[in-house]
């Protein structure tokens, strides 16, 4: 996947991912339009299908509501980098199929505004605007299925149907 960079500061919460005011839908069409416009109030009307945050470190920090990762999935990002991220949202993430790979280095190494490729299998991020490659550990392949499949729920649909 190759897409533009949104980068973002430390604790970067579920708050300002998708503000507390708009958690009285679970439609992820409207969770997209208000995506991160706390913080970047641009951000739903420049990201763009394919398009990377980057963060630093904690990230999805706050409360452990699905709709923050719900919001940034459907507004089209299709990868998050960052340093840490806070736990619940790593887990979230992960049951709604949200890619999201842990690297420093990556974070440290790209810009706003850099186009980036990212593979999600090895691991193996590529600042396409500098030339700088990084390494990220990939997710064991069980993980990489989970992602792959759209989240938990499309997963477990997958295996019940295929028994």
């Amino acid at each position: 996947m190759t897409g533009r960079v949104h980068k973002y500061g430390d604790n970067v919460n579920t708050d300002e991912i998708i503000p507390a005011r708009y958690l009285n839908t679970t439609d992820p069409n409207e969770l997209a339009a208000h995506c991160m416009e706390d913080i970047d109030l641009e951000f739903p009307k420049k990201v763009r299908p394919g398009d990377i945050i980057v963060a630093e470190q904690n990230f999805g920090c706050g409360s452990s509501r699905e709709h923050a990762p719900i919001a940034i999935k459907a507004a089209g990002v299709s990868c998050v980098i960052a340093k840490t991220f806070a736990r619940i949202f790593y887990r979230n993430a992960i049951n709604i199929g949200l890619p999201i790979l842990e690297c420093p280095e990556a974070v440290d190494g790209i810009s706003n505004g850099d186009e980036v490729e990212v593979d999600l299998i090895s691991g193996k991020i590529r600042n396409i605007t500098s030339g700088q490659d990084f390494q990220a550990k990939p997710f064991p392949l069980f993980m990489q299925q989970l992602i792959a499949a759209g989240g938990l729920i499309n997963y477990a649909r997958e295996r019940i149907s295929s028994c």
